[in-house]
């Protein structure tokens, strides 16, 4: 038997032993705890990455505090059923693609728009007049926790879909698109992830009516 042959076989089987385990638990970043599939997440602030947290660590941080590395991040998602804003407004916005997410910077103390794309989410500049006219119009908008949470826009192919969403879920659609992207309008694939996404996040997610009412 050839030492080739023997390696491959070796892999095969380890390849086999691995299919059969269950999958590995996501543990608290934090204490090392194993966490349950549904966990909170934080916003590490210094690099702006997503720590997954037991709820002990991250009840630590729900409060805001400028000296406190990290900020939890909410769980709740609010579908604006009723936003307002005309295709002139939407130009307004100067962003290259019809599929965005705003969030309100507390270190640099403005609104940073960005679009997910192949290569990660992609700051893009944004007229401030052009958001102040969409906050007049929505004042939701004012209601926006800073750094977590984020207006959640997607106008591609006729879509109208709006939503006040926490930063993961913008973080976790920037990496489908990433991983499902072909070629150089994306592919069938990548278009069917996006409508999978939104249609998963409004099953989840409460009307701007509720909110209102809060």
């Amino acid at each position: 038997m050839s030492a080739h042959y023997a390696m491959t076989r070796t892999e095969l089987d380890a390849l086999r032993r691995i299919s059969r385990q269950e999958p590995v638990p996501e543990h608290c970043e934090l204490c090392h705890t194993a966490l349950a599939e549904e966990h909170p997440h934080l916003l590490q602030r210094s690099n702006r990455q997503i720590v997954c947290a037991c709820e002990a660590c991250a009840i630590l941080f729900s409060h805001r505090s400028s000296n406190r590395p990290f900020l939890r991040i909410p769980r709740d998602a609010y579908q604006l059923s009723c936003f307002v804003i005309s295709d002139a407004d939407w130009a307004a916005m100067r962003l290259p693609i019809d599929l965005a997410f705003f969030v309100a910077s507390s270190e640099e103390r403005r609104v940073i728009a960005y679009y997910p794309s192949p290569a990660g989410s992609t700051e893009s500049l944004l007229d401030l007049e052009a958001w102040n006219d969409m906050v007049r119009n929505n004042p939701l908008l004012d209601r926006l926790e800073p750094d977590v949470e984020a207006l959640l826009v997607n106008r591609t192919h006729g879509r109208a879909d709006y939503f006040i969403a926490p930063i993961d879920q913008c973080y976790k659609l920037t990496g489908l698109i990433r991983r499902h992207w072909r070629g150089f309008s994306g592919g069938d694939e990548v278009w069917r992830e996006i409508e999978r996404f939104f249609k998963q996040l409004a099953a989840r997610a409460e009307h701007e009516e509720r909110v209102s009412h809060a």
